[in-house]
């Protein structure tokens, strides 16, 4: 009966044995169920995956820039540049962009700096634009155009003009509304029929002490402080003009300074002299001065506002494209930082320039 029982008992533990061999088996041997159990992406999520990296390729790409100057209107009622980074647009897209960055509510929105707006009424569309051989730029608004305040008139038209000329080959601005020439502005009848360069001026400055008959107007750059930057404002004024040496003119009107009652910055040390100026080959004007153009006589140097504000006005002029400026008795000029000036210093130094 123990025998019985014994043999019985081996059997049991035999199939056992059996049973959890042949389950592990289909665990180990059977590859194909396995393979099904893994979590292979299929087609469509690859292609899913790769369309995401692109977008965000595209995204990265989108979000170059490029830095162009918008003139914009201040809390004081002044047209000042400023240089501002904008998604860089494609070649023929440009002008538009910088015109769409002066509306109101505009993309320049979340760019602006404390204390300035926009020009453009909200609304404004740019429905097209098209370079003249001449250089004149005709620039076709929507009727939203009209809608501005006729106390800011001169400041748009003054606006637009300079935005759009920072490109070397830009040289006047006509304005249209829905296709048809405009040869008026639209609220206060400043007369636009032959268009508006920067030859019409900027943040224009009457003076009595000038005698308008005998002087030119000029646009000159001085620096001046609004809310808690500097900035380079471009002012026309009324200069005596010596008809043999129109350059020295300008230059000697900068060392003289702006008005008292003005709020723009007198950067230039007192006795300052002109002792030569130079017409040089490729549009470059070389300058010598006195000893007391530099900031400091030991060091050698010239302050940045004081370059900044002379580079600045004389390539606002249409035969200069660079200065060249000398001291008597010092060999080398260095600015602020202790770098000598080498090389003619040219306008793109300090602004963004280009062609469209």
């Amino acid at each position: 009966m123990n025998k019985r029982v014994l043999i019985r008992s081996i059997g049991l533990s035999l199939l056992l044995i059996f049973s959890v061999l042949t389950v592990s088996g289909c665990g180990i041997f059977n590859s194909d169920d396995t393979l099904e159990d893994i979590d292979v992406p299929n087609e469509e999520e690859q292609e899913n995956e790769e369309g995401l990296v692109e977008d965000d390729q595209a995204e990265g790409e989108e979000k170059e820039t490029v830095a162009r100057q918008l003139f914009l209107i201040s809390e004081e009622g002044i047209v000042v540049p400023q240089t501002i980074e904008i998604p860089k647009a494609d070649s023929n897209e440009v002008a538009t962009q910088v015109l769409e960055y002066l509306v109101k509510d505009g993309p320049v929105s979340q760019l602006l700096p404390n204390g300035f707006e926009a020009v453009l009424p909200v609304g404004t569309e740019i429905l097209g634009l098209n370079l003249q051989e001449d250089g004149t730029m005709i620039v076709d608004l929507s009727n939203e155009f009209k809608e501005y305040e006729a106390s800011k008139e001169q400041q748009i038209i003054q606006a637009m003009t300079y935005t759009l000329t920072q490109f070397d080959n830009v040289d006047k601005v006509k304005l249209w509304i829905n296709g048809f020439e405009l040869t008026e502005m639209p609220v206060n009848g400043t007369p636009i029929m032959n268009g508006y360069s920067r030859a019409n001026g900027i943040n224009l400055i009457e003076s009595e002490a000038i005698d308008l008959l005998n002087s030119e107007a000029v646009t000159v750059y001085y620096p001046t402080q609004l809310g808690p930057n500097f900035h380079y404002v471009p002012v026309t004024q009324h200069i005596e003009i010596d008809s043999d040496n129109r350059y020295q003119s300008i230059v000697q009107a900068l060392l003289d300074g702006p008005s008292y009652q003005s709020n723009f910055l007198h950067v230039f040390n007192p006795n300052v002299e002109i002792l030569d100026i130079e017409e040089l080959e490729d549009g470059i004007l070389s300058i010598e001065f006195t000893e007391e153009i530099l900031a400091d006589v030991n060091e050698a140097y010239i302050a940045d506002e004081v370059i900044e504000t002379l580079v600045l006005t004389l390539t606002d002029q249409p035969d200069v494209s660079a200065l060249s400026i000398s001291v008597a008795d010092i060999e080398q000029v260095f600015n602020e930082h202790g770098v000598p000036y080498i090389e003619p210093v040219t306008r793109d130094t300090f602004v963004p320039t280009g062609s469209l």
